[in-house]
């Protein structure tokens, strides 16, 4: 089995319990405004080209086969042709600087697991393991089913981050290979989401209703962006949550940072938000305030 992914990260601490290798898968049926990983949403590899390791040198304009990228030193400017390029990376092998890049590779479930399986003494120490994020793992079912079902024979702690916005047959065939589901929650009411994000949700929290109520272990995760999403209708429906499904392991608030915005230009993908700021620390304090005054014990702001 082969999938596309655009990433993997060793060691990382915010993707579930204990130390973790994330892998992130391409391909998502969302567009969310506030997308910090815009190169995941194609399932096809992407070329970028980072600005600040350039020196416009012109050996990737000289090498490419389809003459798709134009090099002006003397100016500093570097132009391409998507649609004429094909992405075949022979301007990533000639620039020596590393500012050209491909965002995507296709790899077999061994491979990933050759990599996974470097720190199963980290997960076994710290209660760690694998997750699987993206883009969407659930848009590469048969490839994400697998990797899952190889951690699980490895005897290696699972875990899922997802949209929800899959068939219902692919979330109970995934339920039993899947300690934990980080299941997002990105805005309340069924036309806002759909305004922010492309999807209706009616699919999403059926999705999500049925995993609670097969007693799947879930942590909610809500990407909060200031004049955006965080209407005082989504934040109570957040509270909310704690009391209504009990049994949710966490409530987590993911505060908008714009480290996305590089990638945009990156990858010369449209930004739907390019001048929206981080989140202050004066707004997360007032999200703070509001869940402890709603009495809220599982709410998490990062």
């Amino acid at each position: 089995m082969e999938g596309w992914i655009f990433d993997i990260q060793r060691f990382s601490l915010q993707d579930g319990p204990g130390i973790r290798t994330t892998v992130f898968l391409k391909g998502c049926p969302l567009r969310c405004q506030w997308c910090h990983n815009p190169e995941s949403i194609s399932i096809h590899p992407l070329l970028g080209h980072i600005e600040t390791k350039c020196v416009y040198c012109g050996a990737c304009q000289l090498i490419c086969p389809s003459q798709a990228i134009v090099v002006v030193k003397e100016e500093k400017q570097w132009t391409i042709n998507r649609e004429q390029c094909n992405v075949c990376g022979a301007c990533v092998t000639a620039c020596f600087t590393g500012a050209m890049v491909i965002s995507g590779k296709k790899v077999t479930v061994e491979e990933v697991m050759s990599e996974v399986l470097k720190d199963v003494t980290y997960y076994q120490q710290s209660g760690g393991g694998i997750t699987l994020s993206g883009g969407e793992p659930m848009m590469q079912f048969d490839f994400t089913r697998d990797l899952l079902a190889a951690s699980r024979e490895k005897g290696i702690h699972t875990a899922i981050e997802t949209s929800g916005a899959a068939p219902r047959r692919h979330f109970e065939a995934i339920l039993p290979l899947t300690d934990l589901f980080l299941f997002d929650y990105k805005a309340t009411g069924d036309q806002l989401h759909h305004q922010l994000t492309g999807v209706h949700q009616q699919v999403i929290m059926d999705n999500f209703n049925f995993l609670y109520h097969q007693g799947a272990l879930i942590e909610v995760r809500c990407p909060m962006v200031p004049g955006i999403n965080d209407t005082a209708e989504h934040l109570h429906t957040i509270a909310a949550m704690e009391r209504n499904y009990p049994h949710l392991s966490q409530v987590r608030i993911l505060p908008y940072h714009n480290t996305g915005n590089s990638k945009y230009e990156r990858y010369g993908l449209h930004n739907p938000l390019p001048h929206l700021s981080t989140t202050t620390e004066e707004k997360k304090k007032e999200w703070e305030s509001f869940f402890h005054r709603e009495g809220c014990t599982k709410v998490l702001i990062e």
